[in-house]
């Protein structure tokens, strides 16, 4: 069964967004939704499940090196509670352990200097989120 996916890489002033399906395996950075202190103008992100139409929605959990939750996980966890109470989608957590450093990593690469808070990296990183979830399935 093909599923359509929209990622989100928590922040608590970006948050990160991208667009995959099961069927092809691909996953395409969306622009990231701005945040103020980690509450997103929900009227944004009801935008976006209207326009993709996502099956599961995805949200990186932002998981210490040794396994051990961050101050942010909890934040995290609320986010994705409030999407699926609010728009009625499934919601999986995802470990995204690395993928902020190599979401940097790969902006570098494109020629993106500096200020790291900003797009690319925040959208990079929930499409690596959601490649890692296709991986795994």
């Amino acid at each position: 069964m093909t599923q359509t996916l929209l990622a989100f890489d928590y922040g608590v002033k970006n948050i990160g967004v991208a667009y995959g399906q099961t069927l092809s395996g691909t996953a395409t950075e969306i622009p990231p939704i701005k945040a103020r202190d980690g509450v997103p103008n929900w009227d944004d992100v009801a935008a976006l499940l209207k326009e993709w139409q996502p099956d599961v929605l995805l949200v990186g959990l932002p998981l210490n090196m040794d396994g051990t939750e961050s101050e942010l996980c909890p934040r995290a966890r609320k986010f994705g509670n409030r999407l699926h109470g609010r728009f009625g989608v499934k919601v999986e957590m995802v470990d995204e352990r690395l993928s902020t450093f190599a979401a940097k990593e790969e902006a570098a690469e494109r020629g993106h200097r500096g200020n790291y808070g900003q797009a690319p990296v925040d959208s990079i990183a929930a499409r690596l989120i959601l490649e890692s979830w296709m991986n795994g399935q």
